[in-house]
Formats: structure tokens, C-alpha cells, sequence
């Protein structure tokens, strides 16, 4: 039962308001953006300091979950991307949520939320440079196959008119999905209670913007390759998030087979044991946006250590089961699990040295 409820709350809190734009524009990016443009900036080939910076502080603007940004992952892989910028994109998009490290500081401290910051950010670099050493012959041979069709066109639309378009669909997403906060005063409360209105307007100028700029075969090609992402990855995560359900049961819950109070005992005090089971925890637990925050308040009062409660924000936001389903059926076996590697020991090294300190 515990699979099902997590399997509707899931529904009911991201898939319409997370995921479906996340399809879309995934969608957007393999129908309308050339592969010359990918290859240009996050191509294996790119000037890797442009390549890097795109991708890795990509997350300060989409406030998304480690499931919502798989879509988008798999459009920008799909159309060229290399190995490095494209995981360094993969890691950056939930981990540096720039609405999740102002809720860390402010509810577990300024150190915490500094260490989250710093670590998220360089994490996402340090994992693209990896993967892409690990995997650069792979990437070069791919980089071949592609590079007939490299210089397609973009269609008739101006440089200007697609940024305008993909802004349009990237303000959507983030203000459909944006979280009602803690408390119900300021900016981010301001913002919640008038979200669907700009939501709406948002609609409307992106249909304007469909039916003055885009031919009616390119929005067919549009709504038939997010059709194609939506079968592609809507089953892996629904069959994840119900697995993650019957492991840990829902947030603020103690009614999966690993109740929460077993993992505080588990990961008390700054061993590396601590962390490291802290880091496979994250990795496999799936966070919605900003739930990680009073989890861990909750894992902390019940003996977690700062470590190890570091090393699950650096892994859990990142990763869950059900991304890692995703991730396998884009990347294979090989990459997925070279990925997971470095996530989880990176965490759990970050995570000893921040107890420490």
C-alpha cells in the first residue's frame, strides 16, 4: 500500500506540474535545436570551460527533482552533448537548486548550506571531467557517427525567436512547479500565491508564439518526440517511485521496510561507514524538490551526524532509484554505474571531511 500512496503523491505533486513540461521541452530541444549547436557548447570537442560553466550552473535556474530533469538530460544526450557536460548537467540540475540551498541554510544552518553550495557546484564540474576521461574514446566514436548531421538548420525562426520560445517553456516549469514554502510571508510566498497566474499568462504567450512563428508539421514533430520521451520514461519512473516506496515508505513516514529511525541509528557520528551509508541512502531515496530539507531536520534530532547529513544532500537530490532506471536506459549499464560511483563517493567523502571541521 505504502508503493501506491507514494505512487500518487508522486502523481499528484510532479508529474503535472514537473515532469509534463520537462517532456516538453525535451521534446523542444531534439526537434528544433541543430546538432552543430549542442556539439558546439557541450559537444566532447567544446572550449570546456563554456561547455562546463553552461552546464554545471544550470541548476540555479531550474529548480527541478532528480526525476524532472532526466527529460531534459536525455534531449541534450540525445543531440550530441558529451559525456562530461551532459552528467555534469545531470548532477547540477536538482543538486544546485538555488530555492533548496536557501531552505538548507536557513533551516540547518549557514555552514550547512555553505558546504551543500560549494560541494553541489564542484561536484558537478569534478563528475563531468571524470566521466568524460573514463569514457572519451566512447564519446569520440559517437561524436563521428553524428558528424554527417551535424550542420542541420534550425528552421526559419531567428537565433532570438527560439531563445524567446525556450525561455517561455523553462519560466513555465519553473513556475508550475514552484513549492509553497515554510513560512507564508515574503518573496517566495508572494510568488506561490500568484503562481498560477503567471503560469497561465505564460501559456498563452507560448500558444502566440506557436501560432505566429512555427509551422504546423514542426509542432506535430514537437508533440511526437515529447510522445516519444514520455514512453520512454514515465514507466522506469513510475516502477522506481513505487520500489522507493516499499524501501522507505514517504517522506515524514515510518511505514516502508527501512523505517527512518534505523537510518539515524545507522548514520550517527562521522564515521565513514556513516557517511557512506548516508550517500547509498540519498542515492536510492527519491527526494521531491525540497523535501530533502526537513527530512534531514528530522534524521538530525534523531542523532544523524553533520556529516553524514551532508553527504545524503549532496547524493540524494542528485540521484533516486527511480532516476536510476532512467539513467541506465540513456547512458547503459557502464556509464550509469560509473555515474553512481562517483556520486555516492564523492558524498561520502565530502561529507567526512565537512564532520570533521
Amino acid at each position: 500500500m505504502e508503493s501506491l500512496y507514494m505512487l500518487q503523491d508522486y502523481v499528484r505533486l510532479h508529474v503535472l506540474t514537473c515532469l509534463i513540461p520537462a517532456f516538453f521541452i525535451a521534446g523542444a530541444i531534439s526537434s528544433f535545436i541543430s546538432q552543430g549547436s549542442v556539439i558546439k557548447y557541450l559537444g566532447g570537442g567544446a572550449n570546456k570551460t563554456v561547455s562546463y560553466l553552461v552546464a554545471s550552473l544550470s541548476g540555479t535556474v531550474l529548480a527541478v527533482c532528480s526525476c524532472t530533469v532526466l527529460p531534459l538530460f536525455a534531449g541534450i544526450y540525445k543531440k550530441g552533448a558529451g559525456i562530461g557536460p551532459a552528467t555534469s548537467f545531470l548532477y547540477s540540475g536538482p543538486a544546485i537548486n538555488i530555492l533548496a540551498i536557501i531552505l538548507t541554510t536557513r533551516v540547518l544552518g549557514f555552514k550547512i548550506g555553505l558546504a551543500r553550495a560549494i560541494g553541489a557546484i564542484s561536484f558537478s564540474i569534478i563528475i563531468g571531467l571524470i566521466m568524460s576521461a573514463l569514457f572519451r574514446n566512447e564519446d569520440a566514436v559517437r561524436a563521428n557517427l553524428e558528424v554527417s548531421s551535424v550542420y542541420q538548420e534550425d528552421g526559419e525562426r531567428s537565433a532570438t525567436q527560439n531563445i524567446i520560445y525556450f525561455t517561455v517553456m523553462i519560466l513555465i516549469l519553473i513556475f508550475a512547479a514552484w513549492g509553497k514554502p515554510e513560512q507564508e510571508v515574503g518573496f517566495f510566498s508572494d510568488i506561490y500565491r500568484i503562481k498560477w497566474y503567471i503560469t497561465g499568462l505564460l501559456l498563452m504567450v507560448l500558444f502566440a508564439i506557436l501560432l505566429k512563428w512555427f509551422k504546423k508539421d514542426e509542432i506535430h514533430s514537437w508533440l511526437d518526440s515529447t510522445w516519444l520521451f514520455t514512453l520512454q520514461i514515465m514507466p522506469l519512473l513510475f516502477a522506481g517511485v513505487m520500489v522507493a516506496g516499499l524501501l522507505m515508505g514517504r517522506p515524514g513516514t515510518d511505514a516502508g521496510l527501512i523505517p527512518s529511525r534505523y537510518v539515524a541509528y545507522l548514520v550517527g557520528g562521522n564515521s565513514i561507514t556513516a557517511n557512506f551509508v548516508a550517500s547509498i541512502i540519498g542515492a536510492f531515496m527519491y527526494f521531491a524538490t525540497l523535501t530533502e530539507v526537513p527530512i534531514l531536520q528530522g534524521l538530525l534530532g534523531s542523532g544523524m551526524g553533520q556529516g553524514p547529513a551532508l553527504a545524503l544532500l549532496l547524493s540524494g537530490p542528485a540521484l533516486s532509484l527511480p532516476s536510476m532506471l532512467v539513467i541506465n536506459s540513456i547512458l547503459g549499464v557502464k556509464k550509469t554505474a560509473a555515474y553512481i560511483t562517483l556520486v555516492v563517493i564523492m558524498s561520502t567523502i565530502a561529507g567526512y571531511i565537512f564532520g570533521m571541521v
